[in-house]
């Protein structure tokens, strides 16, 4: 009898041990020296293109800044001018001088427009140049030549990096000749010619012209083959700007670093025959 409990009581005594004990749950994997390195090598060049990104959003921002910032110097200077110009008729006791010209001009709206030139100077203060335009209301949308044009994304948006589409013969500061410019495409404008269609991005630049200070769309095209790398339309002309044919250059030339002074040039205001394009 007490035999047959022996068995019957080890085999509880085992069931209740069994009971007892928890599972004990295998160690995780350790992590090798190449999966390691290629964690790090991922986490650094994700926190990288954040840097980058983020150092790209700052320049950005700092150049609107310094945009604004000219604009504000600008027109405080105009309106200084335009206080002295009040004070000088406030204290001028002379008999008001009738001028036909200015009444007729002021029936037609082109009082308050600047004149220009069929060719101008004009500068692009983002881009570091004076360039050489021509004026010609007959296009609608401006223009200036570039080459190795390539599109690319930033930040989710389009963009666009390219280069002067310059010749020798063009005048322009010659440290920006091979420099890249980027800008974000603010549309595609479709191009009809004669050998086809084609797409071309449009950017947005801040561009000078004597007194006039303008931000400019620009259509992307190589004009290497005409006689001016810049050209402005319509669009550009409509209510700042009126074309007195029978003149060119009618304002001074702006002046960068690298560039020659505005009084040499004439020098370089000698212009072929005007190209003929539409």
């Amino acid at each position: 009898m007490s035999r047959s409990l022996l068995p019957a009581g080890a085999l509880s005594a085992a069931l209740l041990l069994a009971g007892c004990v928890t599972p004990v749950e295998p160690p995780p994997p350790t992590l090798g020296p190449d999966e390691f390195s290629r964690r790090m090598d991922a986490l650094e060049t994700s926190l990288s293109a954040s840097c980058e990104a983020r150092t790209r959003r700052q320049a950005d921002q700092l150049r609107r800044q310094d945009a604004l910032i000219a604009d504000v110097r600008e027109v405080g200077s105009l309106l200084r001018h335009l206080r002295a110009d009040v004070e000088r008729l406030q204290g001028d006791e002379a008999d008001p001088v009738v001028v036909t010209r200015e009444c007729a001009a002021d029936e037609l709206g082109l009082a308050n427009k600047a004149v220009l030139g069929s060719s101008e100077w004009v500068g692009l203060p983002d881009v570091g140049t004076y360039l050489k335009a021509r004026i010609d209301s007959g296009a609608n949308t401006s223009s200036l030549s570039a080459r190795e044009i390539t599109r690319f994304e930033r930040d989710g948006e389009d963009w666009v990096r390219f280069k002067l589409g310059l010749t020798d013969d063009d005048v322009v500061i010659d440290t920006v000749r091979d420099e890249w410019i980027e800008a974000p495409i603010e549309r595609r404008v479709r191009i009809v010619q004669a050998n086809g269609e084609q797409s071309r991005p449009v950017v947005t630049l801040m561009m000078t012209l004597g007194p006039l200070r303008e931000p400019v769309e620009f259509t992307l095209s190589d004009r290497t083959h005409l006689d001016y790398p810049a050209l402005l339309g319509r669009r550009f002309l409509m209510d700042i700007a009126v074309i007195d044919v029978a003149e060119s250059y009618l304002h001074e030339r702006p002046e960068y670093p690298g560039g020659r002074p505005a009084d040499e040039a004439e020098l370089d205001e000698n212009d072929d025959e005007l190209d003929d394009e539409r």
